[in-house]
Parts: structure tokens; sequence; C-alpha cells
């Protein structure tokens, strides 16, 4: 059971793959496969639904199309530091969408933020109709 940003997922629900990493690095990156793939199915876990929605309608490119979101962690030279990485983008990601945004209040502006906004325009033409040149 993994703790995650007031979230307890089963382990079984985030499936991890070491591959290897890209980039420069030697011979360390060419042999051994120390990146980390984490891989979570976000219809099929334990997640309230609402959360679920969210997660899935952010426009956020490590989500495919059939609802699988993909980390891959490769910044450290060992596997196990790699998969906190990726547990901990995992952790930032779920706390982004626990809460729903507040809905936004349609507000009007009053009569004497409009009456101040019309003078500021007047006040503006009149500077502007005073550069110009005479004929």
């Amino acid at each position: 059971m993994l703790n995650l940003a007031s979230f307890h997922l089963p382990e079984n629900e985030i499936d991890f793959k070491a591959v290897r990493a890209q980039g420069p690095g030697g011979q360390n990156v060419n042999k051994l496969a120390t990146a980390i793939q984490l891989r979570f199915d976000i219809s099929a876990s334990s997640l309230p639904d609402a959360v679920k929605q969210r997660l899935l309608m952010t426009a956020d490119s490590r989500i495919s199309n059939d609802g699988v979101l993909v980390i891959k962690a490769q910044s450290h030279r060992t596997q196990e530091r790699n998969r906190a990485e990726a547990l901990e983008r995992l952790e930032l990601l779920l706390e982004s969408v626990r809460r729903a945004p507040k809905a936004r209040k349609k507000t009007r502006p009053s009569k004497a933020a409009k009456a101040k906004r019309v003078d500021e325009k007047k006040k503006r033409g009149e500077l502007k109709k005073a550069r110009a040149k005479p004929y």
C-alpha cells in the first residue's frame, strides 16, 4: 500500500519497468537499465471517480488515449532513486487534481467603476487631441 498525496494506492495498481536511459552517461547508460517507467491505469485504479475524471481531463501528454499515465524517470544513476522520483512525480500530479477547482462567480462592474473607466477614456482622448497639430 503506497501513501501518495492523501491517497492510499495498492502497489499492484502501479507498474514499474526498468528500461535503458537516454542521453549522455557513457557506459553506465549503455549497459544498465537504470531508468524507470511507471505505468498507472487511471480508469482501473481505486481512486475516487471525481479524481479520475479530473485526472483524465488534464491536458497532460503523459496520459495516453487509453487512460494510462506513463512517467519515465532517468535523471539518477540508480533504479531506486529513479523509482522514488517517478513516485514523487505521480504524487505531485495526484495532489494537483485532488481538490475540485473553485467555480468562478460571475460579477459585473459597479456603476462607479464604469463611470471611472469612461472618464479615463475621455481624459486619454483629450490628451491625444491636444497632441494633434492645429490646421
